[in-house]
């Protein structure tokens, strides 16, 4: 572990944390910071502590993934007694099955953890708001993920400051804050933080980005952390209004057990795209591939005679043709 000593003193930030914070973060309190250590969630927490005395708890997940992570654990503990933050230690079984990522089964360990603890845990009681730490590097990263993998605009909307998950209000109140700034607070504040080795392993792709593609985005555009947001932010006001627009279409397409074939097909092949990847994602909890929907676009299209059957692989099912109406089946 790379790992810094004590704290010397998390009282030293007075009030300069709360510049950190979005104006728009007002959340309710109790507030929960999901805290792992490191530099990022270590200025999320001072800064919330700044702000809001007596009224901030934290929750940390131990992954096991590696050797360091008892010493993670204890870093918290020490720091959270000196800042007398309640503390809530959650172990995770964070390991990947087999065709997940190793980053991707972490992630869904962790927010499913923090989720059960604020639910479950006698000191959460009465949280209903929870904060996480990304930043403005981190949405840029995510963006260009986005990009490599040729997303479309829910993937290029990258990463909300606020949504709602199992019955709890999250909050990233740090997106617009480069993480060099994060650094420079904390240690203006005297406050020291706990480095993961994992972070400089360029074999994993947001690492890649990070280490190389970032400081030479900042030679070239001084000002990309402030545009690429800008960029997310107009994909998620436009998805927003293709949101409302699937509902709307679903809510005259349903049938019994399924959708109007018929009513489907006099909607645009966009429209229908939309609609299906709603319909599959609210309804089934399921994403069809990008050469599935353009073949279950294909076989819809065919569907005009009553012989016409349909049966085909669509995210983690089948979609089948009972009549006119369309149907989908989990194959689990």
């Amino acid at each position: 572990m790379a790992a810094s000593q004590t704290p010397k003193s998390a009282n030293n930030s007075a009030n300069a944390g709360a510049g950190l914070l979005a104006p728009s973060f007002q959340p309710k309190l109790p507030l929960a910071i999901a805290f792992s250590g490191g530099a990022d969630s270590t200025a999320l927490l001072v800064a919330c502590v700044s702000q809001w005395p007596g009224q901030v708890r934290a929750i940390h997940i131990h992954h096991g993934l590696q050797a360091a992570a008892d010493g993670f654990a204890s870093h918290c503990q020490a720091l959270c007694e000196q800042m007398q933050v309640p503390l809530v230690l959650c172990k995770v079984n964070a390991k990947n099955e087999a065709g997940q990522s190793p980053e991707d089964a972490a992630r869904k360990a962790r927010y499913a953890a923090l989720s059960e603890a604020v639910h479950a845990h006698p000191s959460l009681q009465g949280v209903k708001d929870i904060a996480v730490a990304q930043h403005a590097d981190d949405q840029v990263e995510t963006l260009l993920m986005a990009l490599s993998r040729g997303a479309g605009l829910p993937g290029l909307a990258s990463m909300p400051s606020k949504w709602m998950r199992d019955g709890l209000q999250w909050h990233r109140p740090l997106l617009s804050v480069p993480g060099s700034k994060l650094r420079e607070y904390l240690t203006h504040a005297q406050v020291t933080w706990v480095e993961d080795p994992t972070n400089q392993d360029e074999q994993l792709t947001r690492n890649r980005i990070r280490a190389q593609l970032l400081p030479a985005l900042e030679r070239a555009f001084p000002q990309f952390r402030d545009t690429f947001s800008r960029s997310a932010s107009h994909a998620a006001e436009a998805q927003e209004i293709l949101n409302e627009l699937a509902v709307a279409d679903l809510s005259s397409l349903m049938a019994s057990g399924g959708l109007n074939i018929k009513a489907l097909q006099q909607l645009s092949s966009a429209r229908q795209s939309l609609v299906l990847r709603h319909w599959l994602k609210v309804h089934h909890q399921t994403t069809p591939s990008a050469v599935q929907m353009s073949e279950f676009l294909s076989q819809i299209a065919a569907c005009t005679t009553r012989g016409h059957q349909l049966r085909l692989k669509v995210g983690r099912g089948y979609a089948l043709r009972e009549g006119q109406v369309l149907t989908w089946t989990c194959s689990d």
